[in-house]
This record gives structure tokens, C-alpha cells and sequence, in this order.
């Protein structure tokens, strides 16, 4: 079989941490290419597309764009910059032949950087460093370039791999240069893009060899329905015609193509065909999964499967069973809930769905804290209404030992911080492994620790830095049980009536510790409503009412007094809760609750 190139086409990721200016960069190289019409606006971050990532400014779902320079069409292939999105990673890195890594000109590579990294080095993709913001007051384009070299020292896995071309970019303005001395004359991106066609290599095809494409994401239109998409290897796939699907387990079913899209700009073009090299959008393929091969109708070969890393956190969802069920949300039935979750694992491939012993209850498992939240925050903007356990490891058993997820945790920080950082990870079982100052008051502290000892340390860790801090971790691998960790929070404070809180029932509660709510907030028995200033829990009544004499400065002398309440996220409420505590999600509401409501019965467990 004859093997060419196809000099036409590039294909190459974008891999950066998760705020490096990735989306920023692929936005400048979009509006560049002229794939918006003069009388279109562009807005900013167009390749974030999903809500949560504009909010949140992080890429969670990886996308495909494409734009043409010299009559080359470079397929530019998004990925997530949070290894919590592992799954996802791995998928789209097989698509291409070449990256970019995005590194800040001020922070230098991160542990995100290092993961995807790690992946594309592992699948032999050529590397190009971008070192990007390098206009800022503090960028140090040298020293990060340095870190870099010993990065791809570390992970390389040929000797090709550490001959890299650098390319120095101000993303947001739409800036490259090869040399940062002369980002001053800089005009536009071009020597970025002649850089990709010199290095990243074209796609080696073999000719008229049967039909081979991967399918590694998946679209929805209410049009057409599910769409495949994913690299063809080898062949021709053409609108219409006949393929052979083979799923996971190696089953192949005859189907027939429906239409095939090529990526352009933003969107999607309609064409006859698209052959091999090329990333293409396909629909009329049913049920189709990620990871299945669309082959040829007479030789089905499947391609090899992707393998994804398994999940490290678990947590319950389940039928909100608090007496405000049922009164927000639009979907809380158990079924509701569970259909919904099985739907998510067609696209989220590094999430787990079990069945517990109970009907309403599922136990789900992702790949981090942010990759669950994520699922829980998108489910409650669709209108789900349901109840979340505290997250939790899952640990292995091997030769008879319990074995844990453990992670590498890098932090930056002022140095007046650190003594109370380390102290904190002190008591999370936490071991340091680099200690490296800047001689400029800011320091880099590297550890070792488990991935328990991460739940509920993002709050802790900014409130200690005075919101100074970055942190960023990644999963390492299993290793022996670090044992039992001490308890890192106080008692709460949880409401023993239903009805409104009052102003005057909170004053009260305000003297025992921290709140949660505001005057008028709808509570009921058995509801988390503040942190008490002590160990154990406190039953408060916060509806209580006073005994009014002086109409007049009933309202008045309460309304001084009252601090204002302690707001979690979604986030800080998983984080915060303890094992018999859960997390009340309602597209409106977000409620602490214990897992048994009622005082008198919590007494009794507690005495057993």
C-alpha cells in the first residue's frame, strides 16, 4: 500500500493551564484567518462556548475548528486545561500530529501543562512552544523558557521531542514573534502559523485503503440528531454511503452514512466526501459511541481503542428527600435523575453511573472535585433538582493492602504565607518534595499528598494566602494508605424548626458561631444553617421569634446586631460537608442538610 503525505492539511492541539490565554490565542488566530465576514462581530472567547466555561473561563469540553493559511487548512484541536478532564485529554490528542503548548510568560509551565504533556508525548506529537503574555511588567520569557527545557527533559520520550521550535506571542493582541526582543515590531500571528506548516508534520496517508475513521467526540443537533466526529486514518468516507460500525466490544453492524461535515472557522461546512487525514463531522450512524470505528462497508477493521484513566473521586446523587423536594426543580424524580446521568456517559467518557441498593440513590464517579461539580452545576441549569454526599477517594485493594490516589500539588505563594500553608497540609497528610524561592518574596512549594487531603483544601488554602495563592494538582498514581486524618472543621449549627428564619432567631445563633442565611430564608428541621464556634454540632432555632414590648425597636436593635451571612458555592458546599451531611442542589437554591433531619434520631445513632 503506497503511503503519501497530505501536505494540505495540519492537524495540531492546543495544550495550556487552565488561565495561560489558550482561548485568547486560538480567538486571534480565527479573526486572522479571515473566517469572519467584515460586518460580523467576534466575540471574545468564541471557542468557550459552552456557558460554564465562559463563566468559569476554563475549556471542560474539547472542540475542533479549522482555519486555511497558504492554502494549508490547519485543523486546530481545543483540550481541556484541567486534568480533572483526563478523558477528554486523551480523545482529542489522537486526532493530531503536532501541538502547541501555551506556557505563561510569568508562571511557567504548571501541573495541568505537565499532563496533557505527558499524553501528547506518549502519542509522539511534535511540540511548538508558544510562551505566551510576554508584555506583561513581570514576564521572564528566559527563566520560563529554562523550566520548559527541563520539563521536556523529564517527560520526553525520544530524543526528537527536545528539538522544539519557540515562538513568543501577546495573544490578546494578536502578537508573534521568534525573537521577544522584537515583539515591539510584531504585526500579526504569521510566524506562528508558518512555524505550524514547517514543523508540525502533514498527515501520512495510505491510498485507497478501506475506510478507517475514530470516532473520539460526539455532537447533538435536534436536526439530525448525533453526530460523530473524529479523524479518518485511511480512506474515503462519502455522504450516503454504506460503512460498518464497530463498537467496543468489537460488534460490527452495517449502517449507512448520513451527511459529512468538514470544520470551518467556528462551524461546520457540508461536503460530498472527506478522505484520510482529515477530521470530519459525520451524522446517520444511530447510537453511535466515542471510541467506535466507522470502517469499510466490506474490510471492517477496527482502530485501536482509547484507553482512558479510571476515576479517583466518588459521590452520591440522589432523589432530594429534604420537605422543600419536589418545589424548585422541574425534574426530581428518581427516574428523571438517572436518565440523565446515563445520558451524560454518551459524551463525559471519564465519568463511572452505578446502581446502589436503593432506587434513588447513584453512585457516580469522576475524575476530580471540578469534574463533578461541573456535572452537578450543568444538571441544576437544566432544571434537575437532587442531593449530593460528600465526595470521597476510591481506594483499591492490592496483596491485601488499601492503596489511595495520590497527587502532586504545586503552590505559589507569598512567603509570609507559607508557614500557615505547610501547617495545613501538615495535618493532611501532605509531604513537601521542593522548596524553591524566588528571591523576590514569592516561593514554590511542591508536595506529595493524597487526594483526600485536597477535598476542602482550595477554601483553606485562598483564605490562608489572603486570595494570593495559586495551586494546581495533578493525580500521580496509587499508593499505600496515608492513614486517618484529624477533623478539619468545626460543628454546625442546624436549625431545629421549619419556617422563615428570623432576625432575632439568628442574632441567637450568631452567638454561638458563623451563619449561612439571611432574615426570611425558608429552613427546616434538620438543615445546616451556620458553623458553630465549636467541635460538636449545636441545635439552634434560628424561626424563633422575639416577645415583642416596644413595637418600635423590635426590628431595630436586631438588624444592628446581625452579621452578614457566610455564602457557599457549590464548590465550598462539597468541600464543606462532613459524611453525614449532603448538599441540597435546586436550579434555584443551594441548602446544607444533615442526612438524618430529625435531632432525636441523630442522638440515637450517635449513642448507638
Amino acid at each position: 500500500m503506497l503511503h503519501k503525505s497530505r501536505d494540505d492539511i495540519r492537524n495540531v492541539a492546543i495544550i495550556a493551564h487552565v488561565d495561560h490565554g489558550k482561548t485568547t490565542l486560538v480567538d486571534g488566530m480565527l479573526k486572522q484567518s479571515n473566517i469572519f465576514r467584515k460586518n460580523e462581530t467576534v466575540g471574545e472567547l468564541i471557542m468557550d462556548s459552552n456557558e460554564l466555561e465562559r463563566e468559569k473561563g476554563i475549556t471542560i469540553l474539547a472542540k475542533n475548528t479549522a482555519i486555511n493559511y497558504k492554502g494549508v487548512k490547519i485543523n486546530i484541536i481545543d483540550t481541556p486545561g484541567h486534568a480533572d478532564f483526563g478523558g477528554e485529554v486523551e480523545r482529542v490528542l489522537n486526532m493530531a500530529d503536532g501541538c502547541l503548548l501555551l506556557v505563561d510568560a510569568v508562571d511557567g509551565p504548571m501541573p495541568q501543562t505537565r499532563f496533557v504533556l505527558t499524553k501528547a508525548f506518549e502519542m509522539g506529537l511534535k511540540p511548538i512552544v508558544v510562551i505566551n503574555k510576554i508584555d506583561r511588567p513581570t514576564a521572564r520569557p528566559a527563566v520560563v523558557l529554562e523550566m520548559t527545557q527541563d520539563l521536556f527533559l523529564e517527560l520526553a520520550t525520544d530524543a526528537d521531542q527536545l528539538d522544539f521550535p519557540v515562538v513568543y506571542a501577546v495573544a490578546r493582541e494578536g502578537l508573534a514573534t521568534l525573537d521577544p526582543a522584537t515583539i515591539g515590531e510584531a504585526t500579526d500571528l504569521a510566524p506562528l502559523f508558518d512555524t505550524i506548516l514547517s514543523y508540525v508534520p502533514a498527515p501520512v496517508i495510505e491510498d485507497n485503503a478501506p475506510l478507517q475513521m475514530l470516532v473520539t467526540s460526539l455532537d447533538y443537533s435536534n436536526h439530525v440528531g448525533r453526530i460523530a466526529v473524529g479523524r479518518i486514518y485511511r480512506g474515503t468516507i462519502k455522504a450516503g454511503s454504506p460503512v460498518s460500525r464497530i463498537n467496543r466490544e468489537g460488534v460490527v453492524t452495517r449502517q449507512k452514512v448520513g451527511l459529512v461535515y468538514t470544520h470551518q472557522g467556528l462551524g461546520k461546512v457540508e461536503i460530498a466526501e472527506a478522505s484520510a487525514g482529515d477530521i470530519v463531522a459525520v451524522t446517520g450512524l444511530g447510537d453511535i459511541m466515542i471510541g467506535e470505528t466507522v470502517a469499510d462497508a466490506d474490510a471492517p477493521h477496527a482502530l485501536p481503542l482509547i484507553a482512558i484513566e479510571e476515576p479517583t473521586l466518588q459521590l452520591t446523587f440522589g432523589v432530594n428527600t429534604s420537605p422543600f423536594g419536589g418545589r424548585e426543580g422541574t425534574y426530581s424524580t428518581s427516574r428523571q435523575i438517572r436518565d440523565r446521568l446515563y445520558r451524560e456517559l454518551d459524551t463525559n467518557i471519564a465519568l463511572r453511573v452505578h446502581e446502589t441498593n436503593s432506587a434513588d440513590v447513584f453512585l457516580v464517579a469522576g475524575r476530580g472535585e471540578l469534574h463533578l461539580s461541573i456535572l452537578i452545576e450543568t444538571l441544576r441549569r437544566e432544571g434537575y433538582e437532587f442531593q449530593v454526599s460528600r465526595p470521597e477517594v476510591i481506594k483499591k485493594l492490592v496483596d491485601g493492602h488499601t492503596m489511595e490516589p495520590v497527587e502532586h500539588l504545586i503552590i505559589d505563594t507569598d512567603e509570609q504565607y507559607e508557614g500557615g500553608v505547610i501547617e495545613i497540609l501538615g495535618k493532611r497528610k501532605a509531604q513537601m518534595v521542593k522548596y524553591q524561592p524566588d528571591g523576590k518574596g514569592r516561593v514554590r512549594l511542591e508536595f506529595s499528598i493524597p487526594t483526600r487531603g485536597l477535598i476542602g483544601f482550595r477554601n483553606l488554602f485562598l483564605t490562608a494566602t489572603r486570595g494570593n495563592g495559586i495551586m494546581a494538582s495533578l493525580f500521580t498514581g496509587y499508593e499505600p494508605w496515608y492513614g486517618e486524618m484529624g477533623q478539619s472543621r468545626n460543628g454546625v449549627l442546624v436549625a431545629t424548626d421549619e419556617g422563615p428564619a428570623t432576625g432575632y432567631g439568628l442574632a441567637n445563633a450568631q452567638e454561638r458561631g458563623q451563619t449561612f442565611i439571611e432574615p426570611g430564608t425558608p429552613v427546616y428541621e434538620g438543615m445546616v444553617v451556620g458553623i458553630n464556634s465549636r467541635e460538636s454540632d449545636m441545635p439552634v432555632n434560628v424561626c424563633k421569634e422575639k416577645k415583642l414590648t416596644n413595637i418600635r425597636s423590635s426590628t431595630s436593635d436586631i438588624a444592628v446586631r446581625l452579621t452578614p451571612p457566610i455564602v457557599l458555592s457549590l464548590e465550598q458546599s462539597l468541600d464543606f460537608i462532613e459524611n453525614d451531611e449532603l448538599v441540597e442542589v435546586t436550579p434555584k437554591t443551594i441548602r446544607l442538610r444533615k442526612r438524618v433531619l430529625n435531632h432525636g434520631d441523630r442522638i440515637k445513632i450517635l449513642k448507638g
